[in-house]
């Protein structure tokens, strides 16, 4: 049922757009009722975001022995589905959304941005005991400088990302992520080293 409503759900913003996408719209051409989609995602933004961005779970990390790897495995994931022309679609409408609906921020830092941000923390933590880090990082830096870059040069930016670009994502990412382990190291309470 759950990927009858999710595909339903992107049919539909194909055809009519997220503005006008109704709760009701997809549980009539899915044939389930309201309450059954209302038991799975609090909103339709949820509804809507879970079907064009990404799963309530993300799938487990599967490591690549480097810190520049897994980042660039993790954001190939992203970027896949950020790009595609329903989530350009859905993605201005929910950040205005969400700006303006606490309760709806709040349930999706609780769930979408906590899991993404629990990537960033597995791939930080792999690289320090792999001793490519001097120290660990602040997985909402971290999440910040790739996937925050991919969101920036997709809906904001509005540039042509292709393969060549997320690598260099992936690259500045790691090169930030490295820089700011280095500078966190000589001090526990995260404060630069004089030069």
């Amino acid at each position: 049922m759950d990927q009858k409503i999710l595909q339903t759900t992107r049919e539909l913003i194909d055809e009519v757009g997220y503005p006008a996408l109704t709760v009701d719209q997809v549980a009539t051409r899915a044939g389930v009722g309201k309450a059954a989609i209302y038991r799975r995602y609090a909103s339709k933004a949820e509804m809507a975001f879970v079907a064009t961005m990404h799963e309530q779970q993300l799938p487990p990390l599967v490591g690549t022995g480097s810190l520049h790897g897994d980042l660039l495995a993790l954001v190939r994931t992203f970027h896949a589905r950020m790009a595609a022309p329903a989530a350009r679609q859905l993605a201005p409408a929910l950040i205005s959304e969400l700006a303006v609906n606490p309760e709806l921020d709040t349930r999706f830092q609780d769930t979408f941005l906590a899991a993404e941000q629990a990537a960033f923390a597995e791939i930080i933590e792999q690289a320090v005991a792999r001793g490519e880090l001097a120290g660990t990082v602040d997985p909402a830096m971290a999440h910040l400088l790739l996937l925050g870059s991919l969101a920036s040069a997709l809906y904001i930016l509005n540039l042509p990302v292709d393969d060549a670009l997320v690598t260099d994502l992936a690259a500045a990412a790691a090169a930030g992520i490295t820089a700011l382990a280095d500078r966190h190291h000589g001090d526990p309470n995260g404060a630069a080293e004089p030069r």
